[in-house]
């Protein structure tokens, strides 16, 4: 049916990227008062239609190079289940969706955000994603723009830290992405996948990849013990969940370097148990120490 290609054309697994948005609203204190939840549940709602318009636009862009991926050529536009015509009608009125949401719903800096993750999509898309570096770097730029659009939905001020703990996350995922795709690249076949591959090599995406985990890990601990957290808060036992993010890191290493897994990291969050069960217990434990000193308990 055209309607299960349409909806496999969105990519409904991929939205699990855009609980990033939800970041400002667990670490504000404000998780618990439902006029500003409901406000983040748009605007998640929000992000995954323009992600899925992201994704209809890298497929249309992409749809020759995927024809030559041994996965990604049964992709709906790649293996002609969707026209092109098709894929932005469909665009279009995803576009339309997002739109409407922010303008009834939503404060206008967050549609400014809306705005600048499509235009680096685009940019991406057409450009960037041939460009050694900028290319990841664009990619971590739409996961730190899904937080501070979180931010602005529900008018909280972002922590420094936190920006920065999502820019190396991101580009952990990113970097851990080209690795991946390095790795499972037919030999000679790298190129016609992916040209920027071209300019990455295993050892280079590597040595990426260590700072990346590196700066993602100290600056979530710096965050975590830092004075204005322990301010906000009232309690310095935010530190006691740092060990969770060393554990996660470690693990999504331990699947590259051993499974080689990592060309799509929402597959690994969502069916990988270690990872699963660390990120579970990780929002607990982080909510029971924010949400226990902010009650008073």
């Amino acid at each position: 049916m055209k309607i299960i290609k349409l909806i496999k054309l969105i990519r409904p697994k991929q939205w699990l990227k855009n609980v990033f948005c939800f970041a400002p609203i667990l670490f504000s204190g404000n998780l618990l008062y439902w006029d500003k939840l409901s406000i983040n549940i748009i605007a998640f709602i929000a992000f995954c239609g323009i992600s899925s318009c992201v994704y209809i636009l890298n497929d249309i862009s992409d749809v020759e190079s995927d024809r030559n991926h041994k996965k990604k050529r049964f992709r709906p536009i790649a293996s002609g289940d969707v026209s092109i015509k098709e894929a932005w009608a469909f665009f279009a009125l995803l576009l339309a969706f997002v739109a409407a949401a922010c303008i009834f719903y939503l404060p206008a800096s967050f549609g400014v955000v809306i705005v600048l993750y499509l235009t680096n999509n685009f940019l991406y898309s057409y450009k960037l994603k041939h460009m050694v570096l900028l290319d990841v770097f664009s990619i971590s730029i739409g996961f730190m723009l899904r937080v501070v659009g979180g931010g602005f939905a529900i008018d909280v001020q972002l922590s420094s830290w936190m920006i920065i703990t999502t820019i190396f996350i991101s580009l952990f995922l990113g970097i851990s992405k080209r690795r991946a795709e390095l790795s499972n690249a037919d030999e000679g076949g790298a190129t016609k996948q992916r040209k920027v591959l071209d300019d990455y090599s295993i050892d280079f995406v590597e040595q990426l990849n260590t700072i990346a985990a590196t700066g993602t890990i100290i600056s979530y601990a710096l965050y975590t013990a830092s004075d204005k957290t322990i301010t906000t808060f009232h309690t310095d036992k935010l530190i006691y969940t740092t060990p969770f993010v060393i554990y996660g890191i470690f693990r999504y290493l331990f699947l590259i370097h051993k499974k080689n897994l990592g060309e799509n990291p929402a597959s690994i969050v969502t069916k990988d148990i270690p990872i699963i069960v660390t990120g579970i217990l990780w929002v607990i434990v982080c909510a029971a120490i924010i949400y226990k000193a902010k009650l008073g308990l």
